[in-house]
């Protein structure tokens, strides 16, 4: 009688260690489908930074020579608190250095 009672314990208890591991699992898949968010968000105002330096030397002949340039021109929308860009220009005639880092809080 004892063994079946100890059989009858185990059940609830593994049932929620499976739940529990279900729940962690589930926790720690959202937490990276949100880091592959940032990180596209990231990519995607990088790339459109680089189109729009691209689209003024089409346009003027020459590259912007600071980053306020595409913004004031060109449109380019930067949310300042969640990222910083490093926009690097060598020469006019040279495609400028575009760095995008998200900032840590």
């Amino acid at each position: 009688m004892k063994q079946k009672f100890k059989l009858n314990f185990l059940w609830p208890v593994l049932f929620f260690a499976i739940i529990a591991a279900v729940i962690v699992s589930f926790a720690l898949a959202m937490d990276d489908l949100a880091d592959n968010q940032n990180e596209e968000h990231r990519l995607r105002l990088e790339e459109s930074v680089r189109l729009a330096a691209v689209s003024c030397y089409a346009n003027e002949g020459k590259y912007p020579k600071d980053l306020d340039y595409l913004v004031e021109h060109y449109g380019i929308q930067i949310d300042t608190d969640r990222y910083t860009v490093y926009y690097e220009v060598f020469a006019e005639n040279l495609m400028p250095e575009i760095t995008v880092v998200e900032q840590n809080d």
